[in-house]
């Protein structure tokens, strides 16, 4: 077995054992999450996490007050974030911003793959909250932009994965790009689910995880589809780390159920292009 193979069974051997152990999630943007999931959820508990924690609150207060919210009048506590965003929007922020500061390595390799990740991530979750307020399920917006943040948490954690045991000295060559993507491709949704799980994060998010590259999909979930499309757009596009410019967007079946024409498409990829060259909330 060639060293390249076996770094793969290693990677395999310890998912299995559970010995990896790696960060992918903020515990307070998870606590918000399971928070804002209960039917008895109360507000004060939305303000009382996040102060708790001067780190996350301070990056809250910052996106609050950045571009991507221009029109709105500034912010300088939690609670007027609150009042003036609401709750699910001040815990997207909070699980957006924590989660872009774990999508950094201190190895240029793996840093580089991870920045082009989460530059996907977070375009996939635009595409997919402008999806939800364009096909008329508004009120889903802001489940609908988690659901595209997190769909591919499994490839972050395969990457940390990988790069932790790439510092073994036996792999001390690195991890070359077919081995990283043949990990990536074929553990990253089994991974994902089990980390979305495990956290213990709303079941419409794991069913996104588990369901967004299946190719028998929940057709009746219209959340899962506007993750998929707005997925399969990136990939058009070459947002991420695959590019497949032949897919034909107007003959998917996401595009289908949402019932979508091609100016709306069209439209969908701009909104992505626009976001991939400057990722207001990625900065």
């Amino acid at each position: 077995m060639n060293e390249q193979a076996s770094i793969v069974e290693v990677i395999k051997e310890r998912l299995a054992a559970g010995t990896l152990s790696v960060p992918v999630f903020h515990a307070v943007a998870v606590k918000l999450q399971q928070a804002l999931a209960r039917p008895d959820f109360d507000i004060k508990e939305v303000h009382q996490l996040l102060n708790a924690d001067p780190g996350v609150a301070t990056r809250v207060l910052r996106a609050a007050n950045s571009s991507f919210y221009a029109g709105l009048s500034k912010v300088s506590t939690i609670r007027e974030a609150i009042i003036r965003l609401g709750s699910k929007e001040v815990a997207n922020l909070a699980m957006v911003t924590t989660q872009r500061d774990l999508y950094k390595s201190d190895d240029i390799r793996f840093n580089a793959i991870m920045q082009t990740l989460w530059k996907h991530a977070f375009c996939c979750a635009v595409g997919s909250r402008w999806l939800a307020q364009k096909v008329g399920f508004g009120a889903q917006a802001q489940e609908a932009f988690l659901g595209g943040l997190l769909h591919d948490l499994g490839k972050l954690f395969l990457l940390k994965c990988l790069e932790e045991v790439s510092r073994e000295e036996r792999f001390k060559g690195g991890v070359i790009q077919p081995v990283l993507r043949e990990v990536l491709a074929t553990l990253h949704v089994e991974q994902g689910h089990q980390l979305m799980v495990q956290w213990q994060l709303p079941q419409i998010y794991c069913d996104i995880v588990a369901g967004h590259q299946q190719e028998r999909w929940d057709q009746a979930n219209v959340l899962l589809a506007m993750v998929r499309l707005s997925n399969l757009t990136c990939r058009k596009i070459g947002v991420g780390l695959n590019r497949d410019p032949s897919v034909l967007l107007f003959a998917s079946s996401e595009a289908q159920v949402l019932g979508l024409k091609e100016t709306a498409l069209a439209e969908l990829e701009i909104i992505i292009e626009d976001n991939a060259k400057t990722p207001v909330l990625s900065s």
